[in-house]
């Protein structure tokens, strides 16, 4: 197993101390407490009302003040009638259930911190509609319709996205912008989907600067175009995933990021024009791209693919206390990244 599994799946305990868990993340995104020392809710009817949620439902629980440790009484889809926005200190545990959000608008968490998403199919995400939606018990306010990603990280902080599905969403699967940082996505499973994931608003967005973002131990499976990611101004630590065919590019931006790409496995599709794992924006030439940091270490790289890096010197991610973890060579990552996506996870079994 990975570092982050290896924390917590060999416990068959694990549905007696659910929130163990919030102790196992790694990276930039390893403070994300969600509902840690908060009550358990457990989400009993999948019905969805944005202005007035019922107790019971995903959304009720997702906007409460007060820290939740939100699991599911039993499968469920859930198609929501408009985006979910997730308060702070919340976690939504899809463990021991098949859980999905699919066919409507999915999550958006902005303005918020500590926020863990894990074991969540998430996919065929719609825009959302113009119009109300509550985000906290005592504040409905007038939401101008989202995008259509599986996911939307919006100006918030501390967040920790592991063992999720993602596929065929409207705009992005999961998009980091706004000054987010502090954020990992791990042991996730995607595919069938164009751009995938998106790190900073856009070029001339300053305030993404501080973003930090691990990526690690995540699977980009068949079907997938660009955008694994695509980072603008902010740092990305990308580290022990495994690449499967993409259809343009794995990894790029714009906007001087910093990106450490490291013990990653590449498998280049069989086209000639798509061997290259990095692209920067055609509007960035060489003379301006040629000091960016973007480096190569331990990564493995079949069937044609190569990295292009740029920039000199290190550009370790400078972990602190539980951000670190060991990064394996990339010769390792089949193994590392077997089991992304949800677990089928049942009582009284290790996971």
């Amino acid at each position: 197993m990975n570092e982050i599994d290896s924390c917590w799946r060999l416990n068959p305990k694990w549905a007696s101390n659910r929130q163990a868990l919030a102790d196992c993340a790694r990276g930039f995104g390893s403070s994300a407490l969600g509902g840690k020392n908060g009550a358990i809710y457990v989400v009993t009817d999948p019905s969805d009302d944005p202005i007035n949620p019922k107790p019971g439902t995903l959304r009720y629980g997702a906007i409460q003040d007060k820290p939740l440790w939100i699991i599911f009484q039993r499968n469920m889809v859930l198609k929501l009638e408009n985006e979910l926005m997730v308060n702070s200190y919340k976690t939504i545990d899809g463990r021991g259930a098949k859980i999905e959000i699919a066919n409507g608008p999915c999550i958006t968490i902005a303005g918020v911190s500590h926020v863990i998403i894990h074991g969540i199919n998430i996919h065929d995400c719609k825009p959302g509609k113009r119009g109300m939606v509550r985000s906290t018990p005592e504040h409905v306010g007038e939401r101008l319709g989202s995008d259509g990603d599986a996911i939307s990280v919006f100006a918030s902080s501390n967040i920790w996205i592991d063992h999720c599905y993602f596929a065929r969403c409207t705009d992005g699967l999961v998009d980091i912008i706004h000054a987010s940082t502090s954020i990992t996505v791990s042991n996730s499973y995607f595919t069938q989907h164009d751009e995938v994931m998106l790190l900073g608003h856009r070029d001339g967005y300053t305030a993404d600067k501080v973003m930090k973002v691990t990526v690690a131990f995540n699977h980009f499976g068949p079907g997938l175009v660009q955008r694994m990611p695509r980072v603008r101004y902010g740092y990305a630590h990308v580290a022990n995933n495994r690449y499967d065919q993409w259809l343009m590019y794995a990894i790029g931006g714009s906007s001087n990021p910093t990106i450490l790409s490291e013990g990653n496995y590449f498998i280049a599709s069989k086209n000639p024009d798509f061997k290259q794992v990095t692209k920067r924006d055609p509007n960035w030439g060489p003379g301006l791209w040629k000091n960016w940091k973007w480096r190569t270490s331990k990564d493995v790289f079949l069937n044609g693919a190569y990295f292009v890096q740029s920039g000199m010197g290190s550009c370790a991610p400078l972990y602190f206390g539980s951000q670190s973890f060991s990064v394996a060579s990339g010769s390792l990552v089949p193994s590392l990244t077997s089991d992304a996506g949800p677990l089928n996870c049942f009582l009284g079994q290790a996971c």
